[in-house]
Parts: C-alpha cells; sequence; structure tokens
C-alpha cells in the first residue's frame, strides 16, 4: 500500500521510478556488460561477434528479470548480484560463461550500478533545481520594490521587499544545484576492486582495465578501490539531502505565507490543487507541505549514509549494505523535491497589496530599528535605543505615525525634528535594491560561491 505510486514523494512517478529497484537490475547488468567491454578492450577475454561481451549484450537486449523474484533468490547471498549473475549466466552460450563477472565482486556491480542512478539522478535534480532558481531570481526581479513585514522568530520585525526575500530562495537554490553538479561531475565512479582491493585477476592490466571500464559507462575512474572508503557516497548523500532542503526553506516560507491570517502567497497548480476532502472552501499549500515533509526525512537517510561509514578494513560487515536503500530514498526525494518547487516557483500567486497592508498593519513598531538607527548618531546607540522604546509605550495601543513623534519629542528635546517621513517602511529599505541587485547577478553569473 505505502509505495511510490500512492504515497510517492516525487510529482512525477516516473523520477520514483528512475531509481526503483528495477532501475537497479537494469543498471547492474549495464554494469556486467561494460566490465566484459572494458576486458575486452583490454584483451583479456576474447573479442569480436562471437565473444562473451556480445554475447551477454545479446542476451540481455530483451532478458526480463523480475527484482522481486531476484530478491527472494538473494536473501541467501546477502545482495543480489550472486542470483544476478545466476540468470545472466544461463542467458548466454556455455562458451561465454567463463567469463561473465570475470574479476569482479558484487559490491563492484552494486556500486558502479547505483552510481549509475546517481549520475542520471544529479542531472535531473540539477536541472530541476536550475529551472527553480531562475523562476525565483524572476520573482525577485518582478516584485523589487514590493514592500513587506520580514519575520524574526516567527514575529513581525523590520520592512524588507519579497524581491529580497525571493532572491533568497533563488541563491539557496543554485547553491544546493552547484553541489549536485560537482558531486555528479567529479566524485561519482566505478567500483572496480575484486574480492579485496587488489584486481588480482588482471594483473599488472589491473588500471587498464578500470580505465576501460569507467570509459564505457561515462564515469570517473578511481585513483584507487573505494570499497570501504566512503566518502564519495557521503557527498552524494549531502549533496542530495541539500537538495531536499533548499526546496523545503521555500516550502516552509510559502506555506506560512498562505496561511488564511497572513494571506499573501497561494500555491497555482490549477482547479483541485490544495483541497480538502472535508472542507470545501480551503486550498491547502500542498506542494509545500510534501516539500516539508521530504525535509523532515532526508536528515535520518544522511545519518545512516554516514554512519555506514564505519567501515571494516577491506569488505564491511553490514555498513555497506545499510547504504542502499538509504541513498535511493534519497534520490528519489531529491527529484520529487527540486521538480516540486520548481513548479511551486513557477505557478506562485503573490498577493502585493496583502504583503503592503499587512506591513501598515504593523506600523509604526516595525519602524523602531530605523528611528533608532537615525538618532543614533544625536543621541548614542544606547540612548536611542531607549528613547524608541519609550516612545513607543508611551504611544497608545496603536498609534498613529504622528502620535509616536509626538511620544518621540516628549522623551528627547533631539527627537523632536524627526520628519514623519521617517515611518514610511521605504525609508528602511536603501540596502535592499543593492543587496537584491548583487543576488541576481550572482546567479546570473553563476556564481556558486557567491549564490
Amino acid at each position: 500500500m505505502f509505495d511510490a505510486e500512492l504515497f510517492g514523494d516525487t510529482a512525477d512517478h516516473g523520477a520514483a521510478r528512475a531509481v526503483d529497484d528495477a532501475a537497479v537490475v537494469t543498471a547492474m547488468v549495464r554494469a556486467e556488460v561494460a566490465l566484459l567491454r572494458a576486458l575486452e578492450t583490454c584483451r583479456l577475454v576474447p573479442a569480436g561477434d562471437d565473444g562473451p561481451a556480445a554475447a551477454l549484450e545479446r542476451a540481455t537486449a530483451d532478458l526480463v528479470i523480475d527484482p522481486a523474484d531476484l530478491g527472494l533468490r538473494a536473501r541467501g547471498a546477502g545482495n543480489a548480484v550472486v542470483p544476478l549473475v545466476k540468470t545472466l549466466l544461463a542467458a548466454v552460450p556455455e562458451g561465454a560463461r567463463p567469463w561473465v563477472h570475470y574479476g569482479a565482486t558484487s559490491q563492484d556491480i552494486v556500486d558502479t550500478a547505483l552510481m549509475l542512478l546517481a549520475r542520471d539522478t544529479a542531472a535531473a535534480v540539477a536541472a530541476d533545481l536550475r529551472r527553480a532558481a531562475r523562476a525565483a531570481a524572476a520573482l525577485a526581479d518582478t516584485h523589487r520594490d514590493t514592500v513587506m513585514a520580514g519575520r524574526t522568530l516567527g514575529q513581525v520585525a523590520v520592512p524588507t521587499t519579497f524581491g529580497l526575500k525571493a532572491a533568497g530562495w533563488a541563491t539557496g537554490l543554485a547553491a544546493a544545484a552547484a553541489d549536485v553538479e560537482r558531486v555528479g561531475r567529479e566524485r561519482l565512479a566505478v567500483q572496480l576492486a575484486g574480492a579485496a582491493g587488489t584486481l588480482a585477476v588482471y594483473g599488472a592490466q589491473a588500471p587498464a582495465v578500470v580505465a576501460a571500464f569507467a570509459a564505457e559507462l561515462g564515469l570517473a575512474a578511481p585513483a584507487a578501490p573505494w570499497h570501504t572508503e566512503r566518502s564519495r557516497v557521503r557527498e552524494l548523500a549531502a549533496a542530495l539531502a541539500g537538495a531536499v532542503a533548499a526546496p523545503a526553506k521555500i516550502g516552509t516560507d510559502v506555506a506560512l505565507m498562505a496561511m488564511s491570517e497572513v494571506g499573501e502567497a497561494s500555491e497555482g497548480g490549477g482547479v483541485g490543487h490544495g483541497g480538502s476532502s472535508a472542507m470545501p472552501h480551503k486550498q491547502n499549500p500542498v506542494t509545500s507541505v510534501m516539500l516539508r515533509a521530504a525535509a523532515v526525512r532526508a536528515p535520518g537517510l544522511l545519518g545512516t549514509v554516514f554512519a555506514a561509514g564505519l567501515q571494516e578494513h577491506e569488505r564491511a560487515m553490514g555498513h555497506w549494505h545499510a547504504e542502499w536503500q538509504a541513498l535511493e530514498e534519497l534520490m528519489t526525494l531529491a527529484r520529487g523535491s527540486a521538480q516540486r518547487v520548481a513548479e511551486l516557483l513557477d505557478s506562485l500567486a503573490v498577493d502585493a497589496a496583502r504583503m503592503t497592508a499587512n506591513l501598515d498593519a504593523a506600523r509604526p513598531f516595525v519602524m523602531a530599528e530605523a528611528l533608532a538607527t537615525r538618532l543614533g548618531p544625536h543621541l548614542g546607540r544606547g540612548e536611542a535605543q531607549r528613547v524608541v522604546k519609550a516612545a513607543l509605550q508611551d504611544a497608545d495601543a496603536h498609534p498613529t505615525d504622528e502620535q509616536v513623534l509626538d511620544a518621540l519629542a516628549r522623551q528627547s528635546a533631539q527627537a523632536a525634528d524627526v520628519p514623519a517621513a521617517a515611518l514610511d517602511p521605504r525609508a528602511a529599505l536603501d540596502g535592499a535594491g543593492p543587496l537584491l541587485d548583487h543576488a541576481l547577478r550572482a546567479l546570473a553569473d553563476g556564481a556558486p560561491g557567491t549564490a
């Protein structure tokens, strides 16, 4: 019941299928074929149309392997490669059988298969995060002058602009995309080390076989075997978790802005999006909710991968096995979150008038920092803050600007000449425009460090 089709984590179930058990099996078969092609390149197995590489390629072209059956057969072996190899041996001519899986161990095939899935995942996640970052940047540019309340610790604090908020979203998404891209470009490598990391079967040809294997699959050739050196797996998991966290921050903001009493933004998505089974009037921020749900799960999965790094000697006892499902789920969550946040930002409805109204409702208290900053050079910072605080306490519960100015004058003669314009929220936003422009330039330049 609780599978990807019914309670999935992605906007497109194709994303879940891209890393499901069937995809893992397909990737393992690809690795086995690529290994034989590499051995053929290095002249360690017979070559040509009658060679084992061509035979395995033909045999697997239409071969249907049931992941569930493979899993059942794997229970006595500890991983699915053992029954997979038996299936492949049965599918190829007798002359090719001695060469299938030649020199490799099960972990070589599983690790390489997961790296293949990770490469495709990294490309898809980065593309959707970049798309989302562009959408956020467009919102930032459109709303560069849309004033709203900046909120800290859940309370209205000072004026800001929605443009600057959206620019922050964009830079976070771009940074997450850059992390995923770096891992995809630099850290995804084949695994080929043999039983205990020596590749003894290949002799002096071992480095050449690893390089040829990597070239066949379009992955990196590692500097050394990494059966129990799992830094690249940890980096992958961390980048995927970041690709979940950055969208979830946006989902959190949107969900809060969509609250009935706030009403500053709402999700698009068309007819039926966000409907309630019990309350016909509701339009729930369901995309934001799913982004947040994914972010609740990701840290635990990341923790599993990091804990699994405690591996013994040349091959691990259980820790390697613990990585598999955690990585698969992180890939699924990252794909889903990246896709969902792109769709969210592409269709986000912004109510600028409501933003202004909410800010006006918080006046003049929202201008307390600006008033203290204005008076600081004349009174000193501490005294300026005391005067402003006392004036706001001295005024009515919901004072007008004029009442606040009168209260300031009663507190200090030097505060008597504060103009009414000082209580306009836009007076506190001189830095917002330059900050926004700097962020948009960094995004346009594609500078990950700045983003």
